[in-house]
């Protein structure tokens, strides 16, 4: 059972925070330590002191708060801080210890969520392998094939790796081992992970550990194919948005400078920024395609307008985006009630039936 720590986390956090946004990695590390020689449950750090920090960082960033650059320098220290933590408490367990293959799938980059969950599992006395960012189905499967463990924990914050999460969580269960995911891009809920058939999902280290404490997760039934899973992707739509993505976005690039007069100001910076952000959008399309869940991308679109907004960006630039798009897009009946209800809900309006692509409200 982890204890609660010996003080509240709250000022603890903050000087962990102050470290942090100075970029000083000995003074994260030099209180972390000094967390446990005054109490605090390893366990506890992690989760309770560091994976707050973290979430607190990815905020700022979202507020335009924080560089990317800073961004990455704040997760480097966070991660410099866990491995000190992790060489003041090494267990050796007695026994055969279970083992565990934690790893991010291919593409996803944000490690230190799969890295708080190795850490748990490690000090819960598992046998942890460890595989960090953006693994390779194909090396996953060797990884299996080679070592065996009981289960594989996947991990992804963003929801475009969806479907390359897909094809592992397929992959990994044809080996005959259960597949345990967690992180953003599953949802709010895990609703993500259970359209993609994993065998669990969970909300946080701690959920996870739990779970398997009880017991090892069911092993998977007959190998399948994504498309057993997802039966709507037989039309085509996803695999059409994906492949003509380059395209979808030099076409709106190109008709957005008449659409939104602003832009014919813009800087090649900010010129460059937008078609960032027309790629996002369209990527989140095709991924929202891919689950058929309209909500996911109504959902970032949200969250765009709120970034947008802290940019000093309109929040009504996306509307004429989403037009020109839903223009080129037009014979995919899927694919435009998504546009279409994301339109309507950054606009505030009901539903419509849109003949006339040129309005954008």
């Amino acid at each position: 059972m982890t204890l609660a720590p010996p003080l509240t986390p709250a000022p603890w956090i903050e000087q962990l925070w102050q470290s942090v946004t100075d970029g000083d990695e000995y003074a994260a590390t030099e209180l972390v330590l000094r967390a446990l020689d005054e109490g605090w449950e390893p366990e506890s750090i992690l989760l309770d002191l560091i994976a707050p920090v973290q979430g607190r960082v990815g905020e700022e960033w979202a507020a335009n708060r924080f560089t990317v650059a800073q961004e990455h320098a704040a997760t480097a220290i966070n991660d410099r801080a866990i491995a000190a933590l992790s060489h003041r408490t090494r267990t050796r367990p007695a026994g055969q210890p279970r083992r565990l293959a934690v790893a991010c799938v291919d593409g996803e980059w944000h490690a230190l969520p799969a890295r708080l969950v190795a850490e748990v599992f490690r000090l819960r006395g598992w046998h942890v392998d460890y595989l960090g960012a953006q693994v390779p189905t194909h090396h996953l499967i060797s990884h299996i094939h080679r070592t065996g463990p009981e289960a594989v924990a996947l991990s992804s914050s963003i929801a475009t790796h969806l479907p390359t999460a897909h094809a592992a969580i397929t992959a990994v269960q044809a080996t005959g081992t259960p597949v345990m995911v967690g992180g953003a891009a599953f949802g709010d809920r895990g609703q993500y992970a259970a359209l993609l058939g994993a065998d669990l999902w969970a909300p946080d280290a701690r959920t996870a550990a739990a779970r398997l404490h009880e017991g090892p997760l069911p092993r998977p039934a007959s190998p399948h194919q994504p498309v057993d899973d997802l039966p709507h992707l037989s039309d085509q739509e996803y695999t059409l948005v994906t492949r003509t993505r380059p395209a979808l976005v030099r076409t709106v690039m190109a008709g957005l400078a008449e659409r939104f007069p602003p832009m014919r100001d813009y800087s090649p910076a900010q010129h460059d920024r937008t078609a960032e952000d027309i790629a996002h959008i369209v990527h989140f399309l095709a991924t929202a395609l891919y689950l058929d869940r309209a909500d996911l991308f109504t959902g970032f679109l949200a969250w765009t307008a709120r970034i947008l907004d802290a940019r000093g960006v309109p929040a009504h630039s996306l509307v004429p985006a989403l037009d020109l798009l839903r223009a080129e897009l037009k014979d995919f009946p899927r694919t435009t009630r998504m546009i279409d209800q994301a339109t309507d809900h950054l606009t505030g309006a009901g539903p419509v039936h849109r003949t006339d692509t040129r309005n954008p409200a």
